[in-house]
């Protein structure tokens, strides 16, 4: 081989080295590009996944939000429907004991003119035994008397059998009560039947 030659020759095997560099880079690049798309489709992949966990994390938050909530709801009721039976039962045992108190009551009223004697002296200490015993436990059922003599008539807690005229008492002034009223726990479960003065025409001239 000549010397002209040799440069050409290595000229051209220097152009073959640049377009196998070229080619090869480019092949790279490509390479790249692939791995870069197939990221991004992976990453798009895992964003609808996790976007998919964060809807059904959602979903069974509010479902036991939901399931708590009925739960409540559910002991609520339960707890209601316990203190309704419970209030019921001591309703009906209060007015079962308001049937035997006004017994006891009338039997002392009518004795009490002759307890001094010596036969109605025993069985009206008895009686009233009885009844302080009675008391006592209607006491600790938060059972009370409404016996409201002297006060003004309350609708809430009274009612009125007639009115009297009293010219010495002023109106609306409960002047005879001919049974007593009871609460139960501050709840009304019987009026005091009681007789209320009107006022009167002497008191109204007296005025004049």
């Amino acid at each position: 081989m000549s010397q002209v030659d040799q440069p050409e020759e290595q000229l051209n095997e220097a152009v073959v080295e640049q377009e196998t560099a070229d080619q090869a880079e480019s092949q790279v690049e490509e390479q790249l590009e692939e791995a870069v798309e197939a990221a991004e489709g992976d990453l798009s992949s895992l964003q609808v996944e996790l976007e998919k966990v964060k809807a059904d994390l959602l979903d069974t938050k509010d479902a036991s939000l939901r399931v708590q909530a009925e739960m409540q709801n559910v002991r609520r009721r339960a707890e209601q429907d316990v203190e309704k039976a419970h209030k019921f039962a001591l309703e009906k045992m209060a007015k079962e004991l308001l049937d035997v108190a006004d017994n006891l009551d009338r039997a002392l009223e009518a004795s009490v003119s002759d307890k001094e004697q010596e036969l109605v002296k025993p069985l009206y200490d008895g009686v009233s035994m009885t009844r302080d015993g009675l008391s006592s436990m209607m006491a600790k059922f938060k059972i009370e008397a409404i016996n409201p003599m002297g006060e003004s008539f309350d609708p809430q807690l009274h009612q009125a059998m007639s009115m009297v005229e009293q010219p010495d008492v002023a109106p609306n002034t409960v002047i005879a009560v001919m049974q007593k009223g009871y609460t139960l726990s501050e709840r009304l479960i019987r009026p005091a039947m009681v007789i209320v003065s009107k006022g009167g025409q002497q008191k109204v001239d007296a005025e004049v």
